[in-house]
């Protein structure tokens, strides 16, 4: 590669996508005038229908929310998502009066992401969720454009994606089994854990099974030595690791609980956005990512490399949405230890068609942006 190429992709890496695109580069921008075309932002809301009733430490649902984006220039389209469950404190109430605020007319040049998503960013302090669905559907369009997967555009080798996990919530034992054995293609199954049934959950699941189990704590537990005695109960039985065992707010505790578990700790409601991975070095053996509290896909990037500068391990997850919002997170997960990226497995109205799970692992395609097909 000459020098100019290179600089050409670093720039894209970096996610100053503006520097040097012209047809005559490595990228070739299709149909792009500059001087006619408008950025046209457009939304619906939409209702995700979950195959199990979702039950974590906090509470129980049957649904998820969420709302849909797309961003057209000329005749592409970029296509994104903001999915807004209870924690994240966003609705689709919420997400429309942000969106109704963007003006993305003013701009002619859509891959001047920093210059567009530093304007999203400074629109409001969180509406997280809101700024990811802006966030996908401009990092779909740009790819499209370029006429590449964002994986690529990044750098990043599709062979390392890691295995998924598949998420089994809290349940009776009956309908744990009979989860577990719907997960049959999985390699790792993810346990949600945190209410006085964990010990049964976990027996349950090994009364059927010997994979490796992660398990996500949803801030449940409260007092640091019981914690680290049910840490070391559950490294017994084949548990990878913990993710926020104890509440986000509890940092003394969680650090302890680093420092004394056999296993790592993994942070996740502690660990929102890119100020918020600085904050969990030493407190945290490593940081889940999600494109909907971090505001998306420019964020989550950069998350990763803070993380590995750290010398932090690093997972992608994600909430119940479509496979538009995962698809985008998994064009991260090359650079991932773990991925969670099972949430449109978990709906029964998926109207997206985008990264696959085969056998178990994470699998990226050569299409364009971030690799999505409306059914």
């Amino acid at each position: 590669m000459n020098r100019r190429n290179f600089l050409i992709k670093s720039s894209l890496a970096c996610g100053a996508v503006t520097a040097g695109l012209s047809t005559t580069n490595a990228f070739s921008l299709k149909n792009l005038n500059m001087t006619k075309n408008k950025l046209e932002l457009s939304w619906r809301p939409y209702t995700l229908d979950l195959k199990h009733v979702f039950t974590i430490a906090t509470s129980s649902r049957t649904t998820t929310p969420v709302m849909l984006t797309e961003i057209k220039y000329g005749d592409i389209t970029g296509y994104g998502e903001a999915s807004m469950p209870p924690y994240l404190g966003e609705s689709q109430e919420s997400v429309d009066i942000f969106l109704k605020k963007v003006n993305l007319s003013q701009f002619n040049d859509p891959t001047e992401l920093e210059k567009i998503l530093d304007y999203i960013d400074g629109l409001d302090i969180k509406n997280t969720a809101a700024k990811a669905s802006v966030d996908i559907a401009l990092h779909d369009l740009v790819g499209k454009l370029i006429g590449q997967p964002w994986y690529k555009i990044w750098g990043y080798d599709a062979s390392k994606t890691p295995v998924t996990s598949f998420t089994i919530g809290i349940d009776t034992p009956e309908v744990v089994r009979q989860k577990v054995k719907e997960a049959e293609e999985f390699k790792v199954l993810k346990v949600k854990l945190g209410r006085d049934t964990d010990k049964e959950m976990i027996e349950t699941i090994r009364s059927v099974t010997d994979k490796p189990l992660v398990t996500d704590v949803n801030q449940g537990w409260k007092d640091k030595h019981a914690a680290l005695d049910m840490i070391h109960w559950l490294a017994e039985r084949n548990v990878e690791f913990i993710e926020q065992p104890m509440p986000k707010e509890d940092v003394d505790s969680n650090a302890w609980l680093t420092e004394n578990s056999p296993i790592p700790i993994i942070g996740d409601e502690a660990v929102q956005g890119i100020e918020d991975a600085i904050r969990a070095k030493g407190v945290y053996s490593g940081i889940n990512i999600k494109l909907m509290k971090c505001g998306g896909m420019r964020n989550a990037n950069k998350m990763v490399t803070i993380a590995k500068a750290f010398g932090m391990k690093v997972m992608v997850g994600c909430m119940t949405e479509t496979s538009c919002a995962i698809s985008a997170a998994s064009h991260i997960s090359p650079e991932c230890d773990w991925a969670d990226l099972d949430g449109a497995l978990l709906i029964s109205n998926d109207i997206f068609e985008g990264t696959k799970v085969i056998n178990g692992k994470v699998t990226l395609s050569d299409l364009p942006g971030i690799g999505l097909k409306k059914i």
